[in-house]
Parts: C-alpha cells; structure tokens; sequence
C-alpha cells in the first residue's frame, strides 16, 4: 500500500517512494543504477549509461514543440545515509521507510533521501508523462555526488547534448541558484600504540546526542553543536589533571555532515572517580547553557562502561585531544559583497578509530579558490603539528554567478508569473556538480532550484509537501517556455 502516492503531484511522489525501497548509498549505487537503466527500457526511451555510472535518458519533444532548445534536467542517484544509534538499518539491503508529519515527509530514523531523490522523482515523471509541454529533454542521473562528485568528475564531454541544465538539487523553493561553493576533504591520521589498560582503572562512558546535525554547507551557518568538539572538551579539559586514559572515540560520521553523535570511552583511578563526576557536571552545565538554544535537544550523558582491554599510548592521546581542540569548524569568513552568504567554512566531521589508527575527516567549502585553499592549509597545519598524517583530496571546482543567463531570466518570469512574487535569486555555499559540469561544457547555462528541504544529511532531514507541487508546477512552466533554437 503506498504511503505518499495520495500526495501531489501524484506521479513524483509515488516515484520517489519506489526510489525509497531502492539502496542507493554513495559508492554503492548499482542497484538504482540498474532501477533507472530498467525504467528507460521499459518505456522505450534512449536510454545508456557511461562507464563511471552515470545514467542518461532522453525523451523526444512534445508535438509542436521540436524547434525549442534541447534542456538536460540533472540530479543526483546517490543519498547520504545516517541513522540514530537506536535506528537498526542496513542501507545496503534495507529500503527508507517515509512517513507524513504534518506538513512534511520524513523517515522513521533515517535520513530521508529527498537529497536529491526528489530531483530523480521529477525526472522519472517528466519522463513519462505525454501530456507535458516541452522540446527535447535529457535526463542525467549522476553517482556519488555526496561523497566525491565522482559522476560529475568523470563525466566526458561528450556524454549528453543540451547547452541549457535544470540542476534539480537545491533544498529551498523560491530561490534560485546561479552559483556555489567549491570544496576540499582533508584526512588526518594518527597512528597509535595500544597499551594494556591500567588494571587499578574504572571505566567510563561519555555520550553525546540530540543535536540536530545537518549539511555541512547549507547550515554551517546556524551555530549547530559540534558532537566531536563537545566530547573532546572534556578530554582536553580533564585529561592530565585526572590521568584519564582514553579507549575510543567514535563521532560522526559523513565527511559532509555536522557530527550529531559520539561517544569516548576512558579510564580513570576509582580515587579520582567523584572529583571527575563534579568537575564533568559543571561542563554539562556549561556547554548545555551555551547551545541550548540552538540545541534544545541535546543529551550529554556520562555512564559507567566495560572495562577495556587496551587504551591507546598517552602521547597520542594528548595530540589527538589538542588537534582536535585547537582545529577550526563551522564560518571561517563572510562574503563581503553578498550579505549573509557564509564564503568559507570548516567542518570537523569524524573521530574513527580503526586498526591502530584515529582517522579524522574534515572537509572546507569557499566560494572564492584562494579562501577554500586557504582555510584547508590551516587545518593541514594544526593536524601536523600534532604529528599526524595529513592527505587532502582533489577538491572541487565552484560555480561562479551568470547574472546574464537566459535560463536564469526564463526561470525568474515564469516563478513571478505563476506565484505572483519574485523568486530570491542567490549562490549557495554548498557544493553543486554544476561547477565541475562547466569544465566539461564551458557553454552550458546553468541554473538550480527545488522544493523546500531540511535537515539533509541528517535523520531529521524532511521536506515540506506543498513546495514539491509548487516547484513541479514552476519546473513544468520553465520547460514549456524553453526559447527557440
């Protein structure tokens, strides 16, 4: 029985609940690769995909509608896939299961997928409906937009035809994209000696949860807690004054996610149990009262655990707790010419220890290449100092503003025309494909828009009903309404 096929427009949400059943992890996306390549074939469209993985399919113009410009509509396969620590799911087998709030769709602790399964539902339903209006259409369907780009990195030049694209991968209806943000990952690691814990120690556990997490670029802004920086704060606080011995550290989880959880297991002298327990309190108290009202939820908990076998040596243990102090997260600096719009930021996204060693995953975002450079040297920096392996990825390309675009003026008549507004027109300090799209088609004009999203790359992700029918409505307008060749 369908849950969201009720809803309008009928044909996206029942298409984006199918997608729901499908797993579509980043770098695991051969089962929706095979779900859309299935689909073009069923329907009898033109229909390839490349070697990366990216798929392609095309539909002919609507009658009387062939001398209009071809357009290419492009989201992205792949989801972030987070779950609450009491959440059971295997993302590889197991499917999303939605539900409706209110006003919004949401999954039953897990992130939704609406990031960018929705552009996908709208591409499957332009794809199939013959009573639309519009010239040729091409439909892209990339792979690990959110861990990579990878897709976008490996698309060739000569993959699709169109010189207009609809990127459908924007979580605000209303605005309009026309430029972003490009990016860097940078790991550093750590490897460390285990030692036998001290047999005369108790073990503790400190966990810390209810934060709201979310996308590290389009919410970096709002002042969210930092799981990773919290936990550390009592490391680094505590950790000489009552030779604490530290076992694990486990927070975070995706690269382009604000860490929402952690935990860190540790020793400590039964003696020096009670003075810990007062001195712990009193930053309970503290970090409660400095979030808490961007934070309403959060749990920060402090138990008695198992007894470890091994605690890692002490010297990295003090250079892990004061990198991870000392390294910046969230704005670095503001846009000066566009007011409000974050242009650098940092995200300190995991502690993971595995196998001898603490991997530690950031990632930088800027608008401007020197900034993005810039901010990725001085967290470089601080982890060397601290004797770590430090290795940064490729990174990605921005995506400078076209005020001129003739897509972009399409696009903006067509939102005041039908909602009686003006569409905000604006970049985005995430990171879009559209960027490294335009190395490969230097001609392309670009724009991004979609409906209203929030909490993406997090279980609170969710999106608001009423703005998919009106985005639906404002991207079926913008196709009919596509220029001339």
């Amino acid at each position: 029985m369908s849950i969201l096929g009720h809803l309008e427009p009928k044909k996206v949400w029942q298409y984006f609940e199918d997608i729901t059943k499908v797993p579509r992890s980043s770098k695991k996306e051969e089962k929706i690769i095979e779900f859309l390549l299935n689909f073009g074939k069923e329907h009898n469209l033109d229909t390839k995909r490349d070697e990366i993985g990216n798929v392609l399919i095309k539909k002919p113009a609507s009658a009387g509608m062939e001398n209009v410009k071809s357009v290419i509509l492009q989201s992205h396969m792949d989801m972030v896939c987070e779950a609450n620590r009491d959440t059971k799911i295997n993302f590889d087998t197991d499917r999303i299961t939605p539900y409706i709030d209110g006003e919004w769709v949401k999954a039953k602790g897990t992130t939704l997928g609406a990031d960018d399964g929705i552009g996908v539902a709208a591409q499957m339903a332009i794809l199939t409906d013959n009573n639309l209006k519009h010239g040729p259409i091409e439909c892209l369907f990339t792979v690990d937009e959110e861990t990579g780009l990878t897709g976008a990195f490996e698309i060739q030049p000569n993959f699709f035809e169109s010189k207009i694209l609809l990127n459908l991968d924007s979580e605000d209806e209303g605005e309009i994209f026309i430029g972003c943000a490009g990016g860097i990952d940078t790991v550093a690691t750590f490897d460390y000696k285990s030692e036998p814990a001290p047999q005369n120690h108790k073990a503790y556990k400190i966990t810390i949860n209810g934060l709201k997490g979310g996308h590290s670029g389009d919410e970096i802004q709002k002042g969210l807690g930092n799981s990773n920086k919290m936990a550390n704060r009592f490391l680094h606080l505590f950790s000489e004054k009552y030779n604490i011995r530290l076992a694990n550290f486990d927070g975070g989880n995706k690269r382009n996610a604000i860490p929402r959880e952690a935990e860190m297991i540790f020793t400590i002298d039964p003696a020096k149990a009670t003075e810990m327990m007062k001195d712990f309190e009193t930053l309970q108290k503290n970090i409660i009262n400095e979030i808490i009202i961007n934070e309403p939820n959060i749990n920060i908990i402090i138990e008695e655990a198992k007894m470890p076998t091994t605690v890692i040596d002490k010297q990295t243990q003090n250079n892990l707790h004061l990198a991870l102090y000392a390294c910046p997260h969230g704005v670095h600096a503001w846009s000066p010419a566009i007011e409000g719009f974050v242009e650098t930021s940092t995200n300190l996204a995991s502690v993971k220890f595995n196998n001898n060693q603490i991997n530690v995953v950031t990632s930088q975002r800027s608008s401007v290449d020197s900034g993005k450079d810039d901010i990725n040297l001085m967290v470089r920096s601080v982890f060397k100092l601290a004797g770590a392996d430090v290795k940064s990825g490729d990174g990605y390309p921005g995506w400078a503003p076209n005020t001129n675009s003739e897509i972009l003026t399409v696009t903006e008549k067509s939102y005041e025309k039908l909602f009686g507004k003006k569409p905000i027109v604006r970049a985005i300090h995430a990171g879009l494909e559209c960027g490294l799209f335009l190395e490969k088609y230097p001609y392309l004009d670009m724009i991004s828009f979609g409906p209203s999203i929030r909490g993406a790359h997090s279980p609170d992700e969710k999106i608001e009903i009423k703005t998919v029918k009106m985005w639906w409505d404002h991207l079926l307008d913008v196709l009919e309404n596509i220029p001339k060749k």
